[in-house]
């Protein structure tokens, strides 16, 4: 059975001009004990009465069992006239959400042999990559694994969680943080930068079927693109980890 639970709003920022970052704090005072790339459901009722769902990766970044008290975050896409857009519109610090999980399985492999890590997301599909930071600190420290990730925004001012990639990177040199923009460049682009989309940028990185594992996370058009791109490369489907992030209302 579902592990169903009740989480209240601690805190909240818009992290673009349609997604907002959210920490609650579980009610029940249990820890929620997640592997990086899980996700949860949050349960409410539409106007009518009726039930349902939606799921969110957990954003939270952390290096070891979660206590209780530690804050579970997520990214929330508003969608205009959607439901649960009007739940998290509304909801206030201190109001009450009920969920369940976590769930998934698109999670680091800790059997993995790899010696470099693909990570391509877009839009909130970034969000697990930044639940995943420590794990990968230290796989990077203990098995001289190497990362990219290729982040796919249409603007700067969409690049959810950009300055916690780019301060991971700065820190980790194994670490590389690629952002692709479709519409506008920053005024500031670094070397890494690309313009287009992340499945165009990908040939960049020469993806080897004998040392790689990619993860693809985010636009279901981009998810497939990118699969047949990696697959062209050579690389095992079983080395190519999908995750597709539909909009819902």
């Amino acid at each position: 059975m579902a592990n169903h639970f009740p989480l209240r709003l601690i805190g909240s920022r818009m992290l673009a001009p349609s997604v907002r970052h959210l920490e609650f704090a579980r009610d029940d005072g249990l820890p929620l004990d997640f592997i990086p790339g899980q996700f949860i459901q949050v349960h409410f009722n539409y106007p009518d009465g009726s039930a349902t769902k939606r799921s969110y990766s957990l954003a939270t970044m952390h290096d070891h069992a979660m206590g209780p008290g530690e804050a579970v975050e997520i990214a929330v896409s508003y969608v205009a006239g959607g439901a649960a857009t009007a739940l998290f519109t509304a909801l206030d610090e201190g109001q009450q959400i009920q969920a369940s999980g976590p769930y998934g399985r698109f999670c680091l492999g800790a059997a993995d042999a790899n010696q470099r890590y693909l990570l391509i997301g877009t839009g909130t599909g970034v969000t697990p990559y930044r639940a995943m930071l420590p794990q990968l600190a230290q796989m990077m420290a203990t098995r001289d694994v190497d990362v990219v990730l290729l982040f796919g925004a249409r603007t700067p001012a969409e690049l959810i969680y950009g300055e916690d990639f780019y301060a991971f990177a700065r820190a980790h040199p194994r670490f590389r943080f690629v952002p692709c923009f479709s519409r506008e460049l920053p005024a500031d682009a670094h070397a890494d930068v690309r313009r287009g989309y992340v499945q165009d940028a990908l040939v960049d990185f020469a993806p080897d079927a004998a040392g790689d594992i990619a993860y693809l996370c985010g636009n279901p058009n981009m998810v497939d693109t990118a699969f047949e791109a990696l697959k062209s490369a050579g690389l095992p489907v079983p080395h190519i980890r999908r995750e597709k992030y539909v909009s819902s209302k």
